[in-house]
């Protein structure tokens, strides 16, 4: 006598019809409702991840071939190029949805592409992964300062980099932008022109960084942490990269300036803006 398939192995079934999900995962919610919404999110995300160009710059033909067939088989499309140069045109013309990009390039340095792509209104806002040979911690910090959204050392895991292109797409397409001014003595902190000041002059900060400083600054007081901010401001639902906080939140405080003080660590717990 064939088994009868329980209710919830029947809804999730149609779940997954009504919303055009892939099968290979049980999906256990409360009620209809909170299964239907989490559907829809997870609907938007796949879309976002479906419709999404990458540019590739990597000199080594072994590691270009290897991180391209990667991301296509996660779904992306991967465009390639093998110098700074070409990569340079490539972002200019295609305006892709993000870059994975080598700093040891033949015609143009890595450095010096990311500092040209932030340098121009059409490529300014395009998110750049870093993946180098390039592993000192004063090389990651040279990276994020220069506009890098994430820095990744070369051995690299590649199902680790598909998961990074995803969390830096996640929250640069799906996540809302920071909303509300805020201004205390010293600092104010502008999400509609992405301005922030300190004692009344600009500083100029990265995209992390400013999600980053809004994100610590609306909740004055309550301590976050790194895990929380990987989640929160970085899109990673994953541990293991408490470094990235630490490295951002060294270099926000240095343009800070005379405000550094209002980002406090509380060790071993993680970070809190002053109230």
């Amino acid at each position: 006598m064939p088994r009868k398939s329980p209710p919830w192995a029947r809804f999730n079934r149609q779940t997954e019809r009504e919303f055009g999900l892939a099968k290979g995962g049980l999906v256990i919610a409360n009620n209809r409702t909170a299964l239907g919404e989490r559907a829809v999110s997870l609907r938007k995300e796949i879309i976002v991840m479906a419709e999404a160009t990458i540019l590739v710059v990597e000199d080594e033909e072994d590691i270009l071939d290897l991180v391209a067939y990667n991301l296509e088989q996660a779904g992306f499309r991967a465009i390639r190029a093998k110098d700074g140069l070409e990569g340079l045109r490539l972002a200019q013309a295609q305006h892709p949805d993000l870059i994975v990009l080598d700093l040891l390039l033949p015609h143009l340095e890595g450095k010096e592409v990311c500092r040209r792509l932030r340098q121009q209104e059409a490529t300014r806002g395009i998110p750049v992964i870093i993946l180098t040979a390039l592993s000192g911690e004063t090389d990651r910090v040279v990276g994020f300062e220069i506009g890098a959204d994430d820095y990744i050392p070369k051995p690299f895991s590649p199902r680790e980099l598909v998961l990074r292109v995803k969390a830096v797409l996640r929250r640069t397409k799906v996540t809302p932008r920071p909303v509300g001014l805020i201004s205390r003595p010293g600092i104010l902190i502008d999400p509609s022109r992405h301005l922030v000041e300190v004692q009344g002059k600009p500083v100029e900060l990265t995209a992390t960084e400013f999600r980053l400083l809004h994100y610590l600054a609306s909740r004055p007081g309550r301590v976050q942490s790194r895990e929380s901010l990987l989640e929160k401001v970085w899109g990673y639902d994953y541990e293991g990269y408490a470094r990235t906080v630490d490295t951002h939140v060294r270099r926000l405080r240095k343009k800070m300036g005379p405000m550094k003080e209002m980002v406090e660590t509380l060790r071993g717990v993680g970070y809190r803006f002053k109230e």
